[in-house]
């Protein structure tokens, strides 16, 4: 992971001596004590502008961030698929979907909610423009959703295991997500962030590796249990009944479509992408910030 670097200026080079190297990892008395959340807030920060400073580099971590998250959304409806009480089905899935994130983060890969958070810290701490946060997000949305693309694919287009009673869950977990009024998916992607988010700064604040994994896996498999909204895993939740449909034509799709219609692919991808970037922002990096802002001005 990029997390020991130095943070600089993207789009413009730092003052001197504005920037210095991310704080310490831990204090002599401790190894383990968790870090403040101001070292934290500067280290998610910094993660942040080391990635929009090395573009191409970003774009691919994106892309294997993405299918990343697909191949969660795949193991989830395949452990819950003949599972016939709800909370039995949800807790299974969580259960699955929760090392993609651990996966991510521990391999350095790049998710477009965590980006959300991270580089909006970024911002807050004046180490990244408006315009390079813009990028962040739009390069890493469109990276996250293209390598989901491709792994759903190619699961759509093997068919074998996904057909029969998966084909049927996959399109009722898909048609379930694309059916919500506008407001109950805006609003449920951003408790996905709220959780989500939250765990991905705990991770850069534990000291321990079993502390990090602990928080990496939390986040997903809390947003997957309470049935929340999230950009990138409704590529595979969406995209594969349609994908499996595309290549096997026998294979349901619930009505489920591309566009942004009723329904739509896009559609819903859009509804979330912003209540993901709400939640992300507004309810977990602008808390850590002002608190961070408020222990350093009584230090």
């Amino acid at each position: 992971m990029t997390i020991n670097t130095q943070a600089r200026q993207y789009n413009g080079e730092a003052p001197p001596g504005a920037l210095a190297a991310l704080p310490p990892t831990g204090t002599a008395g401790d190894p383990f004590e968790p870090l403040s959340v101001g070292a934290m807030v500067d280290r998610v920060a910094a993660m942040a502008v080391e990635k929009a400073t090395h573009p191409w580099a970003f774009l691919v971590r994106s892309l294997v961030g993405g299918a990343m998250v697909a191949f969660g959304a795949l193991l989830a409806l395949m452990v819950s698929t003949g599972v016939k009480t709800p909370g039995v089905a949800s807790l299974l899935m969580g259960l699955a979907f929760g090392m993609s994130f651990v996966l991510i983060l521990v391999s350095g890969m790049s998710l477009i909610t965590a980006d959300m958070a991270a580089g909006f810290l970024a911002v807050l701490n004046r180490t990244m423009s408006v315009g390079g946060y813009a990028f962040l997000v739009i390069a890493g949305l469109i990276g996250n959703v293209a390598g989901a693309l491709v792994f759903v694919t190619v699961c759509g287009a093997a068919g074998g295991p996904y057909l029969g009673a998966f084909a049927e869950r996959a399109a009722a977990v898909g048609a379930q997500k694309a059916g919500q009024p506008f407001w109950t998916a805006l609003l449920l992607a951003v408790v996905c962030t709220w959780f989500l988010q939250t765990s991905m700064c705990m991770f850069f604040k534990a000291r321990s590796d079993v502390a990090r994994m602990t928080f990496a896996f939390y986040g997903p498999f809390a947003f997957v249990i309470g049935g929340t909204q999230h950009v990138i895993a409704n590529v595979g939740f969406l995209g594969l009944p349609l994908l499996l449909n595309l290549f096997h034509p026998a294979a349901p799709h619930a009505g489920i479509g591309w566009g942004l219609g009723a329904h739509g692919l896009l559609t819903n991808l859009s509804i979330t992408a912003v209540g993901n970037l709400v939640g992300g922002t507004l309810f977990v990096a602008l808390p850590f910030w002002v608190i961070a802002q408020l222990q350093r001005s009584l230090s």
